[in-house]
């Protein structure tokens, strides 16, 4: 029950936070239209939609399938705590709320792993923990 609670989670997570979040920020890039994005560690708006479309679109799609599960979810972790604790810091909980759960999530799949319904367990033993 564990792994399939597990599976659940990740996929669900990963298919929201790509479909809602990291998929407008990827066409957005590839538009080559100006980009106006937060900038809360200073990296410069550019870079810090880059980073952030990375996470939400490819770390995400990892989380589906299950592959570097610890990997992603960490990278997830550090984009959402940027924008839930950082970014909206002076924001009411209302809109935080979002980027705050999804850090809950993938904190708990960082901690957890992938379980054994994914892509992770047909790799080699010492890649699994990963």
């Amino acid at each position: 029950m564990k792994d399939l609670a597990l599976l659940i989670l990740r996929a669900g997570a990963g298919l929201f936070i790509i479909i809602n979040h990291g998929l407008m920020k990827v066409q957005a890039l590839m538009s080559g239209g100006e980009i106006k994005f937060a900038d809360p560690l200073g990296f410069g708006m550019g870079t810090s939609m880059t980073l952030s479309a990375f996470a939400e679109f490819f770390c995400g799609g990892l989380l589906v399938l299950g592959l570097f599960p610890r990997v992603s979810a960490g990278i997830l972790a550090f984009n959402m705590f940027v924008a839930g604790v950082i970014h909206h810091a002076a924001d009411p909980l209302a809109a935080k709320e979002s980027a705050l759960l999804y850090l809950i999530v993938f904190i708990s799949l960082l901690i957890l792993g992938a379980g054994k319904y994914s892509i992770n367990q047909l790799l080699p033993a010492k890649f699994r923990k990963y």
